[in-house]
């Protein structure tokens, strides 16, 4: 009896087709460039309209009206402009918040570069002295502000009991903040101790950056210390410079807590900044106009701070791409 055996029909592999299904009105909005980057951008632009916006129109409208506490005020123009412009306090401000800035910007990166190269090396415990570095930054300005007011006072001044009773220097006690360039002078040290730290953190970060190849070929090529600084150092860490500067230029023009704190304007209006007088100004002596049109005035000094160090980094990297061309 025979059996006959037969084999397997070979079946074809099967296609698996993609089924095209109709895109939604939402999948298509998903897809759209331009709609997700309004939508990721929508929530940052929301805040700043809320909270940077609206203070900054409503300080504007009321610079050009004679608004106190409690009253809405009218309209009236430059008067308040017009009164500043002839008011030798706000002129002293004015010339105070600029030296201010200029000395303290100056003492800040001075200081600030020459412990960010200090770091930059290969020394024990680096960790530690960066941590330890960054408390003046760390630690609230009202608290540093009231330490040094007890440094500055004249009678519980550790400073005068050095120099007084351990030294033997002086015979009384120095008066740091009683006279105008004694006290103008305890604010720019006070500030430049307080901003160390974020020029140092900053500028180390930016030097850290640069490769070691560079100054290993330059001094290979004979370059001195100071050549390798000025010639590798300093144009590699120009636009973290042009940056950590503008902050740093903003930040202590518009400097409140410290000098309000420390002197509070005095002696006899001598240390007020822009920022504090308005707002004595505008809040205890309850003058809202004539304080925001101080604070106003303070924005073109602001802008052209900025517009300076974005112009001298935009020049400096036209430099250097003409150099590489």
């Amino acid at each position: 009896m025979e059996t006959s055996t037969t084999a397997p029909l070979a079946t074809a592999p099967q296609r698996w087709t993609p089924v095209r299904r109709e895109q939604t009105w939402l999948g298509w909005l998903l897809d759209f460039k331009p709609f997700l980057i309004v939508m990721c951008l929508l929530p940052a632009v929301g805040l700043l309209s809320v909270f940077l916006t609206y203070p900054l129109g409503l300080g504007v409208w009321l610079a050009f009206t004679d608004a106190t506490i409690g009253r809405r005020g009218v309209w009236i123009g430059l008067e308040n402009f017009e009164y500043l412009f002839e008011d030798p306090i706000f002129w002293n401000a004015v010339f105070y918040s600029v030296f201010y800035t200029g000395v303290a910007t100056v003492g800040k990166f001075a200081l600030g570069l020459w412990l960010a190269l200090l770091l930059n090396q290969h020394m024990p415990f680096k960790s530690f002295i960066r941590a330890i570095i960054l408390v003046p930054w760390i630690v609230p300005t009202v608290l540093s502000a009231i330490a040094f007011w007890w440094i500055y006072d004249p009678q519980f001044s550790i400073i005068s009991y050095v120099f007084v009773d351990v030294l033997g220097w002086r015979d009384t006690n120095i008066d740091f903040i009683s006279t105008a360039w004694p006290a103008r002078w305890s604010l720019i040290a006070a500030n430049i101790w307080r901003g160390i730290p974020f020029v140092a953190i900053s500028l180390l970060a930016g030097l850290q950056t640069i490769p070691p190849s560079l100054y290993e070929a330059a001094m290979l090529d004979g370059a001195t210390a100071w050549q390798r600084f000025r010639y590798i150092t300093v144009p590699m860490i120009m636009p973290i410079l042009a940056i950590v500067m503008t902050f740093s230029i903003i930040f202590t023009f518009t400097d409140f807590q410290l000098v309000y704190a420390i002197t509070r304007g005095g002696p006899v209006n001598s240390t007020h900044l822009l920022a504090t007088l308005a707002f004595q100004r505008g809040i205890p002596a309850g003058q809202l106009g004539e304080g925001a049109a101080i604070a106003v005035s303070m924005i073109p000094f602001l802008v052209f701070a900025t517009l300076f160090s974005y112009f001298a980094l935009a020049r400096r990297k036209w430099q250097q791409g003409e150099a590489n061309d």
